[in-house]
């Protein structure tokens, strides 16, 4: 159930023509599916609705989405093997462990596990 002020959608910018290697992305990565509206949008429903748009001829600065995982280290390997970028190797921190990567248009985005 949607509520007033809570996290409900989350959009990622896709520029430059990159929405058919983001959701190849995605879906090797983390087996997401899509629905298309038009060329330029493509919606998804991952445990949080969400989209790419790929109106804007740049990527613009956007706030870190970070996924969570029980094999941090499967996923990671995961993400290499599709085409992502590790940025920052899996740390620890209070609570957890996580590494940071870049997605094929160069969005960061972080994956987290408690152990």
């Amino acid at each position: 159930m949607r509520q007033t002020g809570k996290l409900d959608y989350l959009e990622l910018p896709a520029a430059n023509g990159t929405i058919d290697t983001m959701k190849s992305f995605y879906a090797r990565a983390f087996a997401w599916s899509f629905t298309d509206y038009g060329p330029d949008y493509a919606a998804f429903s991952e445990g949080l609705d969400g989209g790419f748009d790929g109106t804007s001829a740049e990527a613009t600065t956007i706030p870190l989405p970070v996924l969570y995982s029980s094999d941090l280290e499967a996923t990671e390997a995961a993400v290499v093997e599709a085409g992502g970028t590790i940025v920052r190797p899996i740390f620890a921190f209070p609570g957890g462990r996580r590494f940071h990567f870049t997605d094929p248009a160069g969005n960061e985005l972080a994956v987290w596990s408690e152990s």
